[in-house]
């Protein structure tokens, strides 16, 4: 092919030029135009023809692509102006870097799981549930301390805290069954779809023991059970707790029981 077939024309970019200026395969230019992205013109021959603007699409579709953006995002987001694309694109940027933040504290806390469960495969029986119980402990200060502390002072989340460390082995192993046996009933409750019914009443009952269990009998109080329930709602975090383990609704279900039914 001589100079004049190698470069661009004044009537634009044939496949080979612009697969060859941007990188990419014609296949993949044909692609972006069966996908809708791309809308070369056709010259006479019938051969694509691709415009300047068009060569600057593309550069705006292997950017978003780039990104890990879907073609049909990205064909949704061609039919706005650039304005639109960069605000887009810097809210995804915005959601990356959450992403980002995510996954680096899923990877400490995996990193802190492996180092302790190596601790205690190294433990007597009695050593590895109190390294096991204070790692709880640590984990659920971290994931939700700060909320409650804000909420009930630093005295009652201490005391908490003190209360767990010095549970037995059965006090401990009886508040884990007695979390599994409150999922379980949460289903059944929900089932039911009332939130004041017999089965609702049961479930709160059940979920007032788990909470004394955590707290002590001498700081659980029905009004601060209904506060930290709402504490359920305002959080996603919390909110997760539920709804993960039992189903979409499940912590506003108990919310509305624990309201309905909590002395």
């Amino acid at each position: 092919m001589g100079k004049r077939g190698r470069e661009r024309s004044d009537a634009g970019y044939t496949v080979g030029q612009l697969a060859k200026l941007a990188g990419v395969s014609a296949r993949t230019l044909r692609y972006y135009e069966e996908e809708g992205l791309l809308r070369p013109s056709r010259a006479e021959s019938g051969y694509r023809v691709y415009a300047a603007s068009d060569a600057k699409r593309l550069a705006y579709i292997l950017s978003m692509r780039a990104c890990g953006l879907p073609v049909a995002t990205i064909r949704s987001l061609l039919e706005n102006d650039e304005g639109d694309l960069r605000h887009v694109l810097h809210a995804h940027l915005l959601t990356l870097s959450a992403q980002r933040d995510s996954l680096d504290e899923a990877i400490e806390r995996t990193e802190a799981a492996i180092a302790t469960i190596e601790r205690i495969e190294q433990m007597n029986e009695n050593d590895a549930f109190e390294a096991l119980k204070g790692e709880r402990i640590a984990e659920n200060e971290r994931a939700y301390g700060h909320e409650a502390r804000e909420r009930w002072g630093d005295e009652a989340v201490d005391a908490a805290n003190e209360r767990l460390r010095a549970a037995s082995r059965e006090e401990w192993d009886a508040l884990e069954r007695l979390g599994d046996e409150i999922n379980r009933q949460l289903a059944i409750a929900m089932a039911t779809g009332d939130p004041a019914g017999e089965e609702a009443r049961r479930l709160a009952h059940m979920h007032a023991q788990w909470i004394e269990g955590h707290w002590g009998a001498g700081r659980y109080t029905p009004e601060a059970h209904r506060g930290l329930a709402q504490m359920y709602l305002a959080d996603d975090r919390f909110c997760s707790y539920y709804d993960d383990a039992v189903g979409a609704g499940a912590t506003e279900f108990l919310v509305k029981a624990l309201e309905a039914c909590l002395p």
